[in-house]
């Protein structure tokens, strides 16, 4: 039998309740919707980064990001050595996951799919003032790190093109 209904009536297990993909546009912030996830993008410090390796396992990890508005994508720093295996994950499947914690309620819940590379375009991100603004204050509270000791630490930039989004709000 199966696990999915015809009847509109019968909600459809495969799917958690007012949910929806959609391809992935940037938000609105005059409606309510769009503002939330604009301040989600430029106000939490983390999101979940998820990339599949070569026998198609997925390997989740919290990452530092600035969502850039002028290129509608994701930047993001990473570790050259210390990442190594997730920016050959990236080469090989550039397709990504990006989520946000929930809160207990599961309310505004988004999570977005988008194919990633790694940009050679953009700077060390303490050479960026938005992610500096951002970020200064963590890293100086995470073992006294300047946010130069920081971007030495990640220097390779990724960046992010969001595709589709499964929203819930």
């Amino acid at each position: 039998m199966s696990s999915h209904s015809s009847d509109p009536s019968t909600p459809d297990r495969g799917r958690l309740p007012h949910h929806r993909e959609v391809s992935f546009q940037s938000p609105d912030p005059s409606t309510p919707p769009g503002e939330k996830i604009l301040r989600r993008l430029r106000e939490e410090l983390f999101m979940w980064l998820i990339t599949v390796d070569a026998t198609g396992t997925p390997h989740t990890l919290p990452v530092a990001f600035l969502w850039d508005e002028a290129q509608s994508s994701f930047l993001i720093y990473s570790a050259d050595e210390e990442d190594r295996d997730r920016l050959i994950q990236i080469q090989q499947n550039p397709k990504v996951g990006l989520h946000f914690n929930l809160d207990l309620s599961g309310a505004d819940s988004f999570i977005l799919t988008g194919e990633a590379k790694v940009s050679l375009d953009d700077p060390s991100f303490d050479q960026v003032p938005a992610w500096v603004e951002k970020y200064q204050a963590f890293f100086s509270q995470m073992g006294g790190l300047t946010i130069q000791q920081a971007a030495a630490v990640a220097p390779v930039a990724l960046r992010v093109r969001p595709l589709t989004m499964i929203a819930r709000f």
